[in-house]
């Protein structure tokens, strides 16, 4: 999967999804034998030759410039995640020197501290890969429950949310719309591949989880992109029943991030996450000591 390969099809996959109608262009009935837009429209729209786009589609040029790139994201009608997407691609498609191995990921200190001060909220720590680096006994009750709690302490342990989301039953169970959570997970991946060309142990991810889930494979072959930082999803949890969630990623840049799931206040699914609460703690308080985190100091 390297990033040539993935531009071309990238760059192929949208322009097959943008319609003529969709922009005004006149077809005037013709029966065409692909869908979408031809390269050669495709390259009109975005002000560049038909021989120069196929061949930045065809993995052949190296050189594309920021300004292209946008113009050819325009004409794509690209979103800004998806924008950012092609331009990481297109670094990627780059020759560079070997890169070092990247670094084992760890809980930062301030991850750690966000997470001791969200006790009453599910929150967990997920590296670039989407393994969790860590969780509060709120976060491994309402996301994975049926793991040890201990997992994350243990680097070949730690859980892994893309495998839990496509692999395993309870987790798919646990969305009452589950395409739409297995969506959101590719979607983002692909950013994170396009940012991480060279991190064998992501790649290593991504064709395991290809081998094994037709459904992750199909998805991947679709190309859809997607920052998931803010999204609602309706839950069915196996103790407490339906709660409807948002999801949010509080932290951004290098390092882990930090995901909660929220509830509205004085909702049926905010007295659902409660009484979880409740069964995980013995009837704690918040300021109880025994609300600890599981979280590791080196990977």
């Amino acid at each position: 999967m390297t990033g040539k390969s993935q531009l071309g099809e990238f760059l192929q996959a949208r322009r097959s999804q943008v319609r003529p109608e969709d922009i005004g262009m006149p077809t005037y009935g013709e029966r065409r034998r692909v869908p979408g837009l031809r390269r050669e429209e495709l390259a009109l729209l975005a002000g560049v030759s038909a021989s120069y786009y196929t061949r930045l589609e065809q993995g052949q040029s190296l050189s594309a410039s920021p300004e292209v790139l946008e113009a050819i994201g325009g004409a794509l009608r690209l979103d800004e995640s998806e924008r950012r997407y092609l331009h990481d691609l297109a670094r990627a498609d780059r020759p560079r020197t070997r890169g070092r191995r990247p670094a084992p990921e760890r809980v930062t200190q301030a991850a750690g501290q966000l997470l001791d001060v969200l006790a009453d909220v599910p929150a967990i720590v997920l590296g670039r890969r989407s393994d969790v680096l860590a969780w509060n006994r709120l976060g491994h009750a309402l996301f994975a429950g049926h793991l040890d709690p201990g997992a994350p302490d243990t680097p070949a342990q730690r859980p892994n949310m893309a495998r839990l989301v496509f692999l395993e039953p309870h987790t798919r169970d646990l969305y009452a719309d589950w395409p739409s959570k297995a969506r959101a997970v590719v979607g983002n991946l692909r950013l994170v591949a396009a940012q991480h060309p060279q991190d064998p142990a992501l790649h290593s991810l991504l064709g395991e989880l290809s081998a094994r889930s037709a459904e992750f494979a199909s998805l991947w072959a679709d190309h859809r992109v997607t920052a998931c930082t803010v999204a609602g999803y309706e839950m069915r949890h196996p103790l407490v029943g339906s709660l409807s969630v948002i999801q949010q990623t509080l932290s951004h840049g290098p390092g882990p991030s930090v995901v909660v799931a929220t509830t509205e206040a004085g909702s049926p699914s905010r007295a659902a996450l409660a009484l979880l609460a409740q069964a995980v703690t013995g009837g704690t308080t918040a300021a109880d000591p025994a609300r600890t985190v599981s979280r590791v100091a080196t990977a």
